[in-house]
C-alpha cells in the first residue's frame, strides 16, 4: 500500500469533490463526483447500497479517485487501487462530509431506507501535480 505524504493528506481535507471511476460489469469505466475523506486509515468516499458504485465495486473493486483544486487546476491528485465496502461507520462518516461539504451537522439528502457504505480505497498508486505528489 503506497502512503499518502503530509501535503497529500492536507490538500486531501480540503472540501474539494472527487471523480471516482469504477468499473460497469461491460468492463466500461463509470465516473461520478464523490465527497472525498481521508483519515488515519486512508482515502475514502462514502455511498449507499443499491446504487452503481457499491454494486460495480463488490464485483471488481479496482478503482480511481481523482481531486482538482477548484482554484487551481494544475493543482491535482489521483489515488487508484482496490476499494472495499465497509458498512461500520459509514452513517457516522457521512454526516462527518455533510460538515466539511455543506455545513449542515447531519446527512440532509438521506432517502427512507437508505444504508450508507463507506468506500476505502487501498492505495496502490499516486499521481498529482502542485506539491509533492511522487511520480
Amino acid at each position: 500500500m503506497t502512503q499518502l505524504t503530509d501535503a497529500q493528506r492536507e490538500f486531501l481535507a480540503n472540501p474539494f469533490v472527487g471523480v471516482v471511476t469504477d468499473l460497469r460489469p461491460d468492463g466500461s469505466p463509470h465516473s461520478t463526483i464523490v465527497w472525498v475523506d481521508v483519515d488515519d486509515e486512508g482515502v475514502s468516499f462514502n455511498t449507499a447500497h443499491g446504487r452503481a458504485k457499491p454494486t460495480y465495486i463488490a464485483r471488481d473493486g479496482r478503482v480511481a479517485l481523482t481531486i482538482v483544486d477548484p482554484q487551481d487546476p494544475y493543482r491535482w491528485l489521483s489515488v487508484s487501487g482496490t476499494a472495499k465496502l465497509v458498512d461500520e461507520g459509514a452513517d457516522a462518516q457521512i454526516d462527518r462530509l455533510a460538515k466539511k461539504y455543506v455545513g449542515k451537522d447531519t446527512y440532509p439528502f438521506r432517502q427512507p431506507g437508505e444504508r450508507r457504505v463507506t468506500v476505502r480505497i487501498v492505495v496502490e498508486k499516486i499521481d498529482g501535480r502542485g506539491f509533492d505528489a511522487p511520480e
